[in-house]
């Protein structure tokens, strides 16, 4: 990917939709001067993003939003996470720095180096993080002023064993687990979710991965703006690891599709009592 070219692309949707569908880490993607400081021989890489990508994620949201009754926004990363990750905290309060896998990482998902441990992210983190963090600000300004309300939906997935970077991987591992956040995710929201989701053989809440995402600006303070983050557990639509989609990507986007319908409607608008 070139200089000259944003790393991330906000997909317009239906101008009354409070819905932004964000893809953080479906792309496999590496800029040269990136890759440079990878420690990773090539095939150690290409091995390493199966491991981590959330592979077809990507496709998965755009066959939802073009299924969906109201067209909902995309922003999708066109990077790889390995070069950041824009769902980490960039400072202190990211637990995944325990396991070298802050905005910058510099552990793999087998807790092998990725990066010298000695690199400075600041670079990386000025050229890629906050311009993504601004540009998904903006976004979810965009919604509120649009529609009044923005509902955040994250599009991932998880491997059906647990790597062993992950902090939290004893727990349960649902076909499709649903993040949450005490502030950002009221109640009706879950319950679409869920009814949404029934189809797959069971949904689970923040195991093994929890949380959402809300950016900085609006986290913990402006009740206007839901978030959820649905994982897929990756036997539910592709091979693993890193292998091709199968049918049950498009059972996956159907159900997100109608979750997006839901959501959408202002009659069963998701909001704070």
């Amino acid at each position: 990917m070139g200089h000259a070219l944003p790393s991330f692309r906000l997909l317009p949707g239906t101008p009354a939709s409070p819905v932004l569908l964000h893809v953080p880490h479906s792309a496999r993607t590496v800029p040269d001067h990136v890759r440079a400081g990878i420690e990773l021989d090539d095939a150690g890489l290409n091995l390493e993003l199966d491991h981590i990508t959330d592979s077809h994620t990507a496709e998965l949201a755009s066959e939802a939003a073009a299924a969906a009754p109201v067209t909902p926004w995309r922003f999708v990363n066109g990077l790889s996470r390995l070069v950041i990750d824009p769902e980490r905290f960039p400072d202190e309060r990211e637990e995944m720095l325990a396991v070298g896998m802050g905005a910058v990482y510099t552990q793999t998902s087998h807790r092998e180096v990725l990066r010298s441990s000695d690199l400075d992210p600041q670079p990386l983190t000025d050229r890629y993080f906050r311009p993504y963090a601004a540009a998904m600000t903006a976004a979810v300004d965009e919604r509120l002023a649009a529609t009044g309300r923005a509902v955040i939906i994250d599009v991932h997935s998880y491997p059906t064993a647990p790597l062993p970077y992950e902090l939290h991987g004893s727990g349960p591992r649902p076909p499709i687990c649903l993040g949450t956040d005490a502030f950002h995710t009221p109640p009706d929201l879950l319950a679409q979710a869920e009814e949404a989701f029934a189809g797959f053989g069971g949904t689970g809440i923040n195991s093994p991965f929890a949380g959402t995402y809300v950016p900085l600006k609006h986290y913990g303070t402006d009740p206007r703006v839901s978030a959820l983050m649905i994982e897929i557990r990756r036997d539910v639509y592709m091979s693993e690891p890193g292998g091709p989609a199968g049918p049950g990507l498009t059972e996956v986007a159907a159900a997100l599709a109608g979750l997006v319908g839901m959501v959408s409607n202002p009659d069963r608008a998701t909001g704070h009592a």
